[in-house]
């Protein structure tokens, strides 16, 4: 299916909701889950994969889905929000997050269910599904990151090109000779045993990262990733996955795509997305040309944007067209 480009009708999010069932599952001796459950106890099952690594979901992430057609199943990955225990490094991999995803899975007495995710939960609900297609009906995708080298580096190096300002406070953290290596330099600091030293760095990434997010500057995105309920397990499990290549082989998403063509997809991105550039958002869309795939031209990255937003709703209210009730 051709890319499409044109503006998208506004299509606000669904109203609050409060969970139904909350709960942790206790996934190994050192980590357990948080989990909740909201809307339709007998709709089409879907489950939320939140950003980062590390960023946590929020009750605002119920919101893409109408809770009258979805059960809707929104948990934070190992080490992020309310998962104990909070920053955790050990024990904290892309193979280990695919065997949780299942685990709940099977917690909940779900057969198959929608997989959501944006940024980073892109990354993982494409490693999850072609790990486990047959667990899958069908994919809702935002902002695409493919984790390849390039878009580590894209990150770190060359964002600085159209945000300069904010790659100069984001590098001046770290002194000058570290410079050449800031993942590691980063990585290191966010690592200390000391608040002293990784809270300030940190508070750096996540502002670095929040700025760059949206089109228009807001104040709002910045200050909640720089939050220290946010940035420190953002800063610190993103660069433990970077500098660890997501635990997967290189172009392993791309490749494996193969085995997830035959299930229904929308893919949205920003035009205009900085963090994680269109590029690869197009090279998805060449692999997998069966996809709905949309490029919102006044758009950036955060999912909250109104082009990004109007374009997740609309994929939410199509998938359920397509998908009979659980």
């Amino acid at each position: 299916m051709p890319p499409l480009s044109e503006p998208l009708a506004s299509l606000p999010l669904f109203p609050e909701i409060t969970p139904r069932r909350t709960g942790y599952l206790q996934l190994d001796a050192l980590h357990a889950m948080y989990w909740e459950e909201s809307g339709n106890p007998n709709g089409i099952p879907v489950v939320f994969l939140h950003g980062g690594p590390g960023a946590g979901a929020g009750p605002q992430h119920r919101r893409f889905f109408d809770p009258a057609a979805y059960r809707v199943i929104v948990f934070d990955q190992r080490g992020a929000g309310r998962s104990l225990p909070f920053g955790e490094l050990r024990d904290n991999t892309t193979p280990l997050l695919i065997a949780d995803i299942e685990s709940l899975r099977r917690h909940l007495d779900v057969d198959r269910w929608v997989v959501f995710g944006g940024s980073w939960g892109s990354t993982l609900a494409l490693a999850y599904a072609e790990a486990h297609p047959d667990s899958c009906l069908g994919l809702i995708l935002r902002g695409i990151f493919l984790c390849r080298p390039i878009e580590i580096d894209w990150f770190l190096y060359g964002l600085r090109h159209i945000f300069p300002d904010q790659w100069e406070l984001f590098a001046g953290h770290i002194p000058a000779a570290e410079r050449n290596d800031l993942l590691h330099a980063y990585h290191r600091r966010l690592t200390h045993p000391d608040p002293a030293v990784h809270l300030p760095a940190a508070r750096v990434w996540g502002s670095y990262e929040g700025a760059c997010s949206t089109l228009l500057p807001n104040p709002g995105t910045v200050s909640h990733y720089a939050g220290d309920s946010v940035a420190l397990s953002l800063a610190r499990i993103e660069a433990h996955y970077f500098v660890n290549n997501i635990f997967l082989p290189e172009n392993s998403l791309l490749d494996g795509v193969g085995r997830i063509r035959h299930l229904p997809a929308y893919i949205v991105q920003g035009r205009y997305d900085a963090v994680c550039p269109a590029m690869s958002a197009h090279d998805l869309h060449l692999a997998w040309p069966e996809a709905h795939y949309t490029v919102v031209p006044d758009a950036g990255h955060a999912a909250f944007e109104p082009g990004i937003r109007s374009g997740l709703v609309r994929a939410t209210e199509e998938m359920k067209r397509l998908l009979p009730a659980a």
